[in-house]
């Protein structure tokens, strides 16, 4: 009894901790969401490339999208993504970054 209530601690970080791997996955599954659907918006030219990023992600995250200018024969989409942190008294700071590209629609092609 004595040896588990001395070992509980380790396994309760070890837990915490796997649980903190989870969320830093969950945000990077999420940036990449939203980049795909900032960049294909945009490349289409059907509306805000920011908006569509932020609507593809959940909403409980802080979330940065910035999408390029389109100029060219594709459009990038970038998304930032901060980690949620477990513990409110971690002040850790991280983020995900995931950008993705996508080829714009030719408005000559007729097809």
């Amino acid at each position: 009894m004595l040896e588990f209530a001395g070992f509980l601690p380790i396994l309760l970080i070890i837990g915490l901790a796997a649980i903190q791997l989870g969320l830093v996955g969950y945000a990077a599954n999420q940036a990449g969401s939203g980049a795909r659907a900032a960049a294909r918006v945009a490349s289409q030219g059907e509306g805000s490339g920011e908006a569509a990023g932020h609507a593809a992600m959940d909403s409980g995250l802080d979330a940065d999208v910035s999408v390029g200018d389109g100029s060219g024969e594709t459009t990038t989409a970038t998304v930032t993504v901060q980690v949620p942190t477990l513990l409110p008294f971690v002040d850790t700071d991280w983020s995900v970054e995931k950008s993705a590209t996508m080829p714009n629609d030719d408005p000559d092609a007729g097809g």
